[in-house]
């Protein structure tokens, strides 16, 4: 399937873009292009080709949890403004 300067006038319309006659001309043989490129892939046997979800073969990158000490919760709750049931008490925004 071709894409005919009237689809790339109809598409440049639909889309509120001014195009001149030049850019017209370059965006149909661009988009005619990218069509015929995907119609030879159909055309490619891929019935034993497993799909591929990622490009580069991924690994976990995360670190392991381990327990650390922490902050001082009493220390903590010394700064904060507002403390309810052992918790920060934040104002209602709703």
């Amino acid at each position: 399937m071709a894409i005919t300067r009237k689809d790339v006038e109809y598409i440049a319309h639909l889309s509120r873009l001014e195009i001149t006659e030049t850019e017209a001309d370059e965006y149909t043989k661009q988009l005619s292009d990218i069509l015929e490129h995907v119609n030879r892939l159909s055309k490619l046997d891929t019935e034993n080709v497993e799909p591929t979800y990622y490009v580069m073969d991924m690994k976990n990158v995360f670190r392991k949890d381990e327990v650390e000490p922490s902050v001082d919760r009493q220390k903590v709750f010394k700064a904060a403004p507002s403390i309810e049931n052992n918790g920060f008490k934040v104002p209602k925004i709703i």
